[in-house]
């Protein structure tokens, strides 16, 4: 089990990895754009990277290649709200395919799913940090290295622990 702890830290067997967490913390979630990271145990769904920026990735985990017109909709109001979607659309969503490398690995967490409540959030991802760690919007965020480590280590059984 990775067990990630309000101290903005990462811990799987013996490995200790820095993370950023959302801007305000480890807590109970309690609606979409609310920056909270959200406490609990969640499972891996799928990985997406970015087959130009990563050039091995090494997991067993299903992994797929982001294209430019992938998104994820954030948008309570769309039938696809908290899933994958193709670009454009009329609704909320984040791009997938990014300028800055943010997203070039994103680990999907099953956080709000089967069923998907809406307004309760969307896009809880494990993603590569900026330089400097800043918050995120909810997600954890760690070094490209760290997150290519942890993923040669893990497989899709692995829980995720918050908080």
């Amino acid at each position: 089990m990775i067990i990630v702890k309000k101290t903005g830290y990462l811990n799987y067997k013996d490995f200790k990895f820095r993370c950023a967490l959302g801007k305000n913390g480890i807590k109970k979630k309690i609606k979409e754009g609310d920056d909270i990271t959200p406490k609990g145990i969640y499972k891996i769904k799928t990985v997406y990277y970015r087959q130009d920026r990563i050039k091995k990735l090494s997991t067993s985990i299903n992994s797929k290649k982001i294209k430019k017109n992938m998104g994820w909709c954030d948008d309570p109001k769309s039938a696809n709200y908290n899933q994958l979607i193709n670009l454009p659309n009329n609704y909320n969503s984040e791009k997938l395919y990014r300028n800055d490398n943010i997203y070039d690995l994103i680990v999907v967490l099953n956080y709000n799913m089967n069923p998907t409540i809406k307004n309760k959030g969307s896009a809880i991802f494990i993603h590569i940090a900026k330089k400097n760690y800043t918050p995120t919007k909810g997600c954890i965020a760690l070094s490209k290295i760290d997150l290519l480590e942890i993923l040669n280590k893990i497989n899709k059984k692995t829980k995720i622990k918050i908080g």
